[in-house]
């Protein structure tokens, strides 16, 4: 695991698009194809900025998300508006994009669909991780029951319907075993209050407790945490 700390968000967004730039690049160049896949929120704004304004064989770039809320794509929860808005601009509008939300009437009638989708991607280039102030990733959120199936790393499956205790939405979320098949994993904070977060999930082992310790104790994919003070 490699931690790098940044003075500030900025100096963090630009090593950070630096490094996807970069992998995406080389991907593109070795299979002709590269993929990423981000997360909502506040943290990643300003680094899709900077990604979309980056040159890039972008048409051969597929993107997709980590998790999302079963919403329309219009409604201001939705993750993959804030990608639209905010990621697929710019350079990068040439990107494919896989949506999570489909046209199942919830997430668990989705479930089915999504795994087609994402199995048509192979392994991703670069995976982009946030973590809530719960320990949680994606949507694999502590007392949930469907959180026992995403961090099975034998279950086979690749995307899961979430009903979070706290949370609004019902969500879709990629499992573990389909977040760590990734050539780089990427957790990507900020603040005091997610080092707090993340040193206690360092200092412990119960991945239900804090899901995060899933990422940070697995030995599958390389692992870089990019912490902005």
């Amino acid at each position: 695991m490699e931690l790098l700390e940044f003075e500030n968000t900025s100096a963090l967004d630009i090593a950070l698009a630096e490094k996807v730039v970069a992998m995406l690049a080389a991907d593109i160049e070795s299979s002709g194809t590269g993929s990423l896949v981000v997360s909502g929120g506040r943290t990643p704004m300003g680094l899709f900025h900077l990604l979309s304004q980056q040159q890039l064989d972008w048409s051969a770039v597929t993107i997709t998300l980590a998790d999302e809320r079963w919403v329309d794509n219009q409604h201001k929860d939705s993750n993959e508006k804030l990608v639209r808005e905010n990621l697929l601009i710019n350079e990068a509008h040439r990107a494919n994009f896989i949506a999570l939300k489909n046209a199942a009437l919830d997430a668990v009638d989705g479930e089915t669909d999504l795994e087609q989708s994402l199995a048509a991607v192979g392994q991703f280039t670069v995976v982009i991780l946030g973590m809530g102030d719960d320990g949680h990733t994606a949507s694999l959120f502590p007392d949930t029951e469907a959180l026992p199936l995403g961090l099975d790393m034998n279950s086979g499956r690749t995307g899961i319907a979430v009903m979070p205790t706290e949370a609004a939405h019902q969500r879709i979320s990629m499992t573990l075993p389909r977040l760590l098949d990734t050539q780089q994993l990427i957790i990507h904070i900020s603040g005091a209050g997610k080092q707090t977060v993340l040193q206690a999930a360092q200092a412990g082992e119960d991945i239900t407790q804090l899901p995060i310790r899933a990422i940070l104790n697995q030995q599958v994919a390389p692992l870089s945490i990019y912490w902005a003070k």
